[in-house]
């Protein structure tokens, strides 16, 4: 695959968006709830029942770390995204490389998006046909393998804390200099 084959590339911001869309679905709706965590944690206050109040801090804090979570979840995806786009660059679809990238709907799409700005999505669309993955399949099959995997190192440094990732293309850059 060379510079001249691609499709035009995408700006920055819309791959981040394209990458982690589910995720700010879920980021939108954490900071709904904790907004009416709070609200209700206020009221309770109020209240002055220590089980009903207590109930509500533990509500709030709940939702408000899930934000955090999802924000770190996605800019893990995003180097996801850069390394799966930087590895199908250098040697084109391959089922070993996409084999990675199969263990949550999140990672399938940054692997997803990473294909569509190769115009190679069509490759990664019949694997997951071949492989029995359909557009409905969210729960990450780690969580489904191993039920005590919130204890796992491998689920917070995979799911969380995934090393920053430096392309080795600059597709975009490269693109217009072709222009």
């Amino acid at each position: 695959m060379n510079f001249h084959d691609l499709p035009k590339q995408p700006s920055i911001f819309l791959s981040y968006w394209n990458v982690g869309k589910l995720l700010y679905g879920a980021l939108l709706l954490f900071i709904i709830e904790t907004l009416f965590y709070y609200a209700k944690f206020n009221e309770s206050l109020v209240a002055n029942d220590l089980l009903i109040i207590g109930f509500w801090l533990w509500c709030l804090l709940f939702s408000f770390i899930h934000m955090f979570l999802v924000m770190a979840d996605v800019w893990s995806r995003f180097q996801n995204y850069k390394r799966a786009k930087d590895q199908m660059f250098q040697h084109g679809f391959k089922t070993k490389i996409a084999i990675n990238y199969t263990g949550s709907k999140c990672q399938r799409m940054a692997f997803m998006a990473a294909a569509k700005e190769l115009g190679i999505d069509k490759d990664v669309q019949r694997f997951y046909q071949k492989m029995g993955i359909s557009w409905y399949h969210f729960i990450p099959t780690f969580m489904i393998k191993d039920p005590l995997f919130l204890f796992r190192n491998y689920f917070w440094s995979r799911t969380f804390l995934e090393r920053y990732y430096a392309p080795k293309f600059d597709f975009r850059n490269q693109q217009k200099l072709l222009s």
